[in-house]
Formats: structure tokens, sequence, C-alpha cells
């Protein structure tokens, strides 16, 4: 989920908006401005409840806000990066590069984005009933009683102990502590979302056929999407268990065939690529210094009549944006920074900085079919510490519709 609206940095954590988010906030304005401010504060004119529906929007996109920053915070404390945050049409996400280390790091990341929201919900309380009381104006109090209401329940919804909701978190932390063993818990926590995931399609369609249409669609695209996020959860878990203590030097592609920035891309396809059919092509210049990535995905992208006159250098992935790493680092730590490049692959440099290897899709999905062949477990008999591959923490549970929020 990329950000398409940069908002810039809020305690030193990337933010920004994907446009989907504006799906959310027609949503919200209208329901609130054409229904709930008219029914229960009548007498205003249409302009007022727009402002109105509007105001409650970006105080409810800023709950979210601070909901997913508690998170990240909390998780900085705890040693582990944070990416960026990202709030978009079911709610936000707060991407972290790494997995806590013990049950209670991850049980305090987890526990305090409900317990932000809960405080939110109260101050917003607060604010409602002095603005009815000692402010006199009903339909101000009327937008901090919907936040409060919003913001509790958002709390409530997201400590069910279903992955990949707080709830879920809350849930591997305690069977982790119990058990031992990060990635049985992990696991467990994903299959309990999944199932949460088929009882809100399931309690959907029903709701569609008993006339409550956009209510039950509603909740089915909330189900796909927490099935999908726990099946991928449980994917990137297991990744994570057959890939620990593996080395780059281990999965790399040595001796990649490389080419120079100011080669075109007619000359590539002529010299190389109809050839080798290889996927990705590290630029290197005269000086041996790795300057960019170019993939057949670039490529393909480059109109054939503008091939002869367009430099690989112009197509290329910069290489300040190309995860870089050495032949002894662990692979599940470079795979945290794959997943968020641009294509996806990563350069592999000797100590000197001169590029050695390359590691892509192929090379991974190659090693995790023969890691099973390993003769021990890589994890040992408790499975601990296990850096799960690009993380995202992402969190359904920021969701409205007309009527309610869940």
């Amino acid at each position: 989920m990329r950000s398409s609206i940069p908002l810039g940095r809020i305690a030193g954590v990337q933010v920004g908006l994907n446009i989907s988010v504006l799906v959310i906030v027609v949503i919200l304005v209208a329901g609130l401005a054409f229904g709930r401010f008219p029914a229960f504060f009548p007498g205003r004119s249409p302009a007022v409840y727009l402002l109105a529906g509007l105001v409650a929007a970006v105080l409810f996109l800023a709950s979210l806000l601070a909901h997913e920053l508690a998170h990240a915070v909390t998780a900085r404390r705890h040693g582990i990066d944070v990416a960026q945050i990202t709030l978009w049409l079911l709610g936000g996400v707060a991407e972290l590069r790494g997995e806590p280390r013990t049950p209670g790091a991850d049980l305090k990341i987890a526990v305090v984005g409900p317990l932000t929201s809960l405080v939110v919900g109260v101050v917003s309380g607060a604010i409602a009933l002095f603005a009815d009381a000692a402010l006199g104006t009903p339909l101000l109090a009327g937008i901090f009683w919907y936040l409060a209401a919003v913001n509790i329940l958002l709390a409530i919804f997201n400590l069910i102990p279903a992955a990949p909701l707080d709830g879920g978190r809350v849930l591997r932390a305690a069977l982790w502590a119990r058990w031992g063993d990060r990635t049985r818990a992990a696991v467990a926590a994903a299959r309990a979302g999944r199932g949460f995931g088929y009882l809100l399609i399931a309690l959907g369609f029903v709701q569609v056929l008993t006339g409550l249409g956009f209510q039950g669609l509603w909740l089915v695209l909330i189900g796909l999407f927490l099935v999908n996020a726990a099946t991928a959860e449980e994917q990137q878990t297991q990744l994570g268990h057959a890939l620990y203590g593996m080395r780059v030097a281990e999965v790399m592609s040595g001796d990649p065939i490389t080419a120079h920035p100011d080669e075109t891309v007619a000359g590539l396809i002529d010299r190389v690529v109809l050839r080798h059919r290889l996927s990705t092509y590290p630029l290197v210049d005269g000086h041996g210094v790795f300057t960019g990535l170019v993939t057949l995905n670039r490529i393909r992208e480059v109109l054939p009549q503008d091939r002869a006159v367009t430099r690989l250098s112009d197509i290329a992935c910069p290489a300040d944006q190309v995860p870089t790493a050495r032949p002894d680092e662990p692979l599940t730590d470079l795979l945290q920074h794959m997943g968020g490049s641009a294509d996806g692959r990563a350069v592999v440099l000797d100590p000197a900085g001169r590029l050695i290897g390359l590691i892509t899709p192929s090379d991974v999905s190659r090693v995790v079919a023969t890691a099973g062949l390993r003769a021990t477990d890589p994890l040992g008999p408790r499975g601990a510490d296990v850096a799960v591959p690009h993380q995202r923490r992402e969190e359904p549970g920021r969701i409205h519709h007309p009527h309610d929020a869940t």
C-alpha cells in the first residue's frame, strides 16, 4: 500500500495518504452531512452540514494517524525500523521492517494502538460535553460525540484476537510467551484472523440477502481483506522460518552480467537480453561503481522506436533506491528491504564496494523450494528471533460506513 500524497515526517516517521483514502472521506462527509447531522441537529444550512462533515472526516483521519504513530513510536523504541505510515481505504498501515524480539515488546507494540484510540475517544467525549454544556453548540458537540464513539469502537474492534488486527498481535505475544515458539504463535494468530475474516464474509452475505446491501458488502470487503492479509502473514512467517540462519552469499547469483549506464536500450537487447534472457542487469560505470538497476519490465516500457536513443541510465532504478548487502549478512535482514524496493531486487557488494552478486525473486524462490531439505530445523526447538521479511502491520479496523465505524 503505497503513499500517493506525502504528508512529510511526524515523530521521525514518513507519513502519507493513499489515493483510496478519498473514498472513505467521501463516505464520511456524505453520511454525516446528509444523514446523521441533519437528523440529530436540524435547522442548519447544507453548507454548515458539509463543513461539519468535512471537519469530522479530517479529525477522524487524524485519530487514525495517532493510532498508527503510537505503534510506530513504540516499535522504534524497541529497535524496529518503521519505513512509513500510510492511510488508505480500510484504515491505516504502519510498515515495520522487522519484528519484536520478545513477547513483551510484541505486546507493547500491539496494545498501544487501541489504547491510543481509547484515549482519543475519551478526550473527544469530554470535548463534546464541554461544547454542549458550556458553549451551547450542539452541532460541534455532535462532531466530537461521533469521534468519541468511532474511536472507542475502533479500539474494541482492533482488540479482537485475530491477526492482522492488534488483538491478533496480543494473541501472538501471549502464545509466544506460553509456548516459547514465535513461529507457532504467529501462525496460530494468522489462522485465527483468517477464520474471523471468513465469519465476516458470511455475515456480510447474510446482510445482503436480508436487504442491508451496503453494510453487507462492506463486511464482505473487510472479511476478504482480513483473509488475504492473514494468509500473507502466515506465509511470511513460514518464509522467515525457512530462511532463518541463511547468509546472503548462499542465495546470491554471482558474477552478474552488467551494462554501462550510457549504453542504449537497443544495444543491451541486441548484446545481452536476447542471448541470455535474464531479468536483471546492474549498471556499472567505467570505475566499477554500481549506478543503477535495469529489469526486463523497465526495458519493455520503452517504445520500440525510442530504444535506440534511450540510455539505460534513463530508465534504471537509481543506486540509492536498490537494497545492498554484504555476503555475510543474514538473508532475512536483506529481504525486509527488498520487499519495499521498487523492483524487488538487491545487489551484493564486497567490502570495497564492488558489485559481486545479485539477489532476485527467482533466487529467493529457489532457496525456499529447497529449504525443507535441510537436515535440521534451522530454528532449533524454540523458533525464536525470526525476522519476518518485510512485515507490514495492516489494520483494517479503521473503517467506516454511514452509521457506524468498526
